[in-house]
């Protein structure tokens, strides 16, 4: 079964052809890094008209690269939700005419659930696993015990892990994307320079919070003079980063004490982190686990992984009607309870 997946819940449009829920014939994304640039952030109306503008385009580009025609597409996979509603207006809209045109059916797919099936596009993933989803918008632990039936374990009571490193990176006068330039920086700087709080990890929850952590960064710099010296600034986001590390980790690790588990399947925009995979290589070692991250091109918003999720929905039976609508807000559980 080929299926043609189309993603646009933010600021990546993204368009990909994928072969029975697994082998990948074509994944393109074009970023809006560029359009978001000069306001250190996503501007909602911005993402909607840029999707508008380039999902014609890369439709074509995608499917010459796959070298498959329109005949040969048997179902069109979108992105339902969670997201910026009007960008997900956009793709969802695109995807229901361009389907109907076809005479072929139009699933919308859950983002979160997406990125949990991202790993299996590249690696033989085995259920049931812990699922820990970190990114701009999400942050989350999942029971995942087989496709399309997963269970949250803890979520981010406030912000988001991407959220905060974005926000921390314009605190340093840094450039956007944040993820990337914190990242980069701390391979210079000293981790233990300053102590940055651990939300929660005196409490045997699995939830998240970085607000805090967010302010204490800020606070930190208020005590400086400017102009920062280059050291400054690497150190701060070393410090930074580290504590966003330790929390994932330790909440990582407890879901696992908590489930039995021995599996780990890392996914989302902040999957693609350098240190965060440096760490998680420590756990592996450490506790006899296998944990599977994403290559940075199926970390990163793309539509490979709402086809692959897209074809078990299809399989299963739960097919959409073109009657579907957009959602914003992500569900506290996915699939089955």
């Amino acid at each position: 079964m080929i299926i043609l997946g189309i993603e646009t819940s933010c600021d990546e449009t993204a368009v990909a052809v994928v072969e029975d829920g697994e082998k990948i014939l074509a994944n393109t994304i074009a970023s809006q890094d560029e359009v978001h640039e000069a306001y250190g952030g996503v501007v909602p109306e911005w993402a909607s008209r840029t999707h508008l503008e380039s999902l014609p385009v890369l439709l074509e580009s995608t499917l010459k690269k796959a070298n498959v025609s329109w005949n040969q597409i048997e179902a069109i996979c979108v992105t339902q939700g969670p997201g910026l509603l009007g960008a997900l207006l956009v793709g969802v809209s695109f995807a229901k005419s361009l389907a109907y045109s076809l005479h072929i059916p139009c699933v919308g797919v859950n983002h979160l659930e997406g990125h949990l099936q991202a790993a299996f596009l590249e690696a033989k993933v085995s259920y049931p696993f812990v699922g820990l989803l970190v990114s701009g918008g999400h942050t989350a632990l999942y029971d995942v015990k087989n496709v399309g039936d997963s269970q949250i374990l803890g979520t981010t009571l406030d912000d988001a892990a991407g959220e905060a490193f974005d926000k921390v990176a314009k605190i340093l006068g840094l450039g956007y994307p944040g993820g990337r330039e914190i990242d980069r920086l701390s391979r210079y700087g000293n981790k233990e320079t300053f102590c940055f709080p651990r939300a929660y990890l005196d409490s045997e929850n699995l939830h998240f919070s970085f607000s805090g952590l967010k302010t204490a960064v800020l606070h930190q710099v208020r005590e400086f003079e400017e102009p920062f010296i280059p050291a400054l600034v690497s150190d701060l986001a070393a410090s930074f980063q580290e504590a966003v590390m330790d929390v994932l980790v330790e909440k990582t690790r407890r879901a696992l004490c908590r489930t039995g588990y021995r599996t780990v399947v890392v996914a989302g925009g902040v999957a693609c982190n350098s240190r965060l995979r440096e760490r998680f290589k420590e756990v592996e070692l450490q506790k006899n686990i296998t944990v599977f991250f994403p290559s940075a091109k199926l970390c990163t918003d793309n539509a490979a992984m709402i086809a692959a999720m897209g074809y078990h929905s299809i399989r299963q039976g739960k097919a959409s009607s073109y009657s579907f609508s957009p959602f914003a807000n992500a569900p506290l559980v996915i699939g089955s309870p």
